[in-house]
């Protein structure tokens, strides 16, 4: 680490953040102490036999200019996800990792805590999901050219963000992230490489983010993952009775992500999703329940990563969605948003990142104090991720 040399970087990256947000109120950021230096016993070895060993730890601030109460919506960020209480400290997630990778036969095990535990399951899943993010084992036959299979619950290959922030371009994530593809899917997973630059795969699971299915239907995915040294193209597409306790209706999601590498300083990505959910008439109930519909959501995301220094990056995101008959947000609008993101990585395993964040649709859906609606939201975000992982 070389602080004299970083720190004016990290500075000078804190208050171009801080200039995004100019015309409301001003957050001063305390200047950051110096790492500690390290200690002097040797790093400790996350790895047991054949099990390795990782996790992390993801806290964060986030003020709100349109400071929503309590009594309005929670005291949160609207259309946030994972960091979405606002004007107060929260923690985020909490993470450990047990894995050992299939030679032939493996097991994952993703324990996951905090607020994003709490949205990723539904309340009737947490009777049977609760504090998983991943459970899966898998296998992969000597003689099978690379193919692998895994059974039990894991994350969707849907998306250009994870849920694991520190694996992100930016901290919060997107629109489309949180409200146009599912977080995870039980059932089963496979991939092939088919050459030495296309994989290959199939999925035939439960349905969206449910360990237990309430309607006797598979979801069928189809997944293709396209690799070249200088871009990354993956394809998805899932489909799939998904209205409850009824196989009748299919909800349909088209995924497509390029990220390009262009160089090992500057990386970028382009995300399209279009989803379709048909919902058939059921015959009982008012004019709307008992006439068939078929909402659909659509949305593009782009995203570009500069590395400044070794430990310094900014990061921008843009980003339109469009949910024209409210399926996804609850609301029949067209949302925007733009994040501008600095990170600075203060020694292996601890990084820090500080984002503006600007969110406006053409309704009146942001709630603004205790009781007041408006077409806007701004915010500012300070997080801390500590990581640790496996020596081998």
């Amino acid at each position: 680490m070389k602080p004299t040399k970083a720190l004016p970087i990290n500075i000078a990256g804190t208050l171009l953040i801080c200039a995004l947000s100019a015309g409301a109120q001003t957050t001063t950021t305390p200047a950051p102490e110096q790492a500690p230096a390290p200690a002097a016993t040797p790093a400790p070895t996350w790895s047991v036999g054949p099990l390795d060993f990782s996790g992390y730890i993801d806290g964060y601030y986030t003020y709100n200019f349109n400071r929503p109460g309590d009594a309005a919506n929670g005291q949160a960020n609207d259309l946030y996800n994972f960091n979405d209480k606002t004007d107060q400290f929260n923690l985020s997630a909490a993470k450990l990792t047990i894995n050992h990778d299939p030679d032939p036969i493996g097991v994952h095990v993703d324990l996951i805590f905090g607020r994003t535990n709490s949205l990723i399951h539904s309340a009737s899943e947490q009777s049977t999901a609760n504090y998983l993010e991943q459970a899966y084992i898998s296998a992969k036959p000597p003689k099978a050219h690379g193919a692998e299979l895994d059974f039990g619950q894991f994350v969707t290959s849907a998306g250009a963000e994870v849920i694991e922030a520190k694996d992100d371009f930016n901290y919060s994530r997107g629109l489309l992230f949180a409200w146009a593809i599912p977080y995870y899917h039980f059932g089963l997973r496979t991939s092939l490489p088919v050459t030495k630059t296309w994989t290959a795969g199939l999925q035939v699971v439960n349905g969206w983010n449910n360990d237990v299915d309430n309607n006797g239907g598979v979801t069928i995915g189809l997944t293709s993952l396209l690799t070249k040294p200088k871009y990354i193209w993956a394809v998805n597409y899932y489909t799939g009775p998904e209205n409850f306790q009824t196989q009748k209706g299919y909800r349909n999601l088209i995924d497509s992500t390029l990220t390009l590498n262009p160089s090992p300083k500057f990386s970028a990505y382009v995300n399209y999703d279009y989803g379709q959910n048909h919902i058939p008439a059921t015959g009982v109930g008012t004019e709307e329940e008992t006439s068939e519909a078929s909402p659909h959501w659509q949305g593009v995301a782009f995203a570009a990563r500069g590395q400044a220094t070794p430990k310094a990056a900014f990061v921008g995101r843009f980003e339109y969605f469009d949910d024209n008959q409210g399926f996804s947000t609850g609301t029949m609008q067209a949302v925007k948003e733009f994040t501008a993101t600095y990170e600075y990585k203060w020694l292996s395993g601890l990084l820090t990142r500080a984002e503006y964040r600007r969110d406006w649709s053409d309704q009146k859906f942001f709630h603004k104090g205790d009781n007041e609606l408006v077409d806007a939201q701004s915010t500012m975000s300070v997080a801390l991720i500590a990581f640790f992982g496996p020596k081998r």
